[in-house]
């Protein structure tokens, strides 16, 4: 089993900066991929970024430039550091773990981001 807990969100200007963590605890082990997925009232989780336990990183394109993830394996914890915060990144924010076929998922944060 894997715990996740995400901290960091709240309410930012347009134009502002958030710095999301996510805290894992249980079973980590090396080969594992952590992401970050939002979700917007109304519509579909997607994708937002992921690190690979190597640190290899992949974004989606709406975030590139603006948003870069990162993570300390010595303190299992993941950063997605947020700059230049547009109204439409306004969504519940999910840490995910996922190694081989295992999958969890944390609670959200919100990020609101106001115009």
């Amino acid at each position: 089993q894997v715990q996740l807990v995400e901290s960091g969100g709240g309410l930012v200007q347009a134009g502002g900066s958030l710095r999301l963590s996510c805290a894992a605890s249980g079973s980590i082990f090396s080969g594992n991929i952590i992401g970050w997925y939002r979700q917007a009232p109304g519509k579909q989780r997607e994708l937002v970024a992921t690190i690979t336990s190597g640190g290899s990183t992949n974004y989606a394109d709406s975030v590139k430039g603006r948003f870069t993830i990162s993570r300390d394996n010595a303190k299992n914890t993941v950063y997605l550091q947020m700059n230049n915060l547009k109204p439409e990144d306004t969504a519940v924010y999910y840490c995910n773990y996922k190694r081989i076929v295992y999958t969890y998922w944390g609670q959200g944060t919100q990020v609101t981001v106001s115009s």
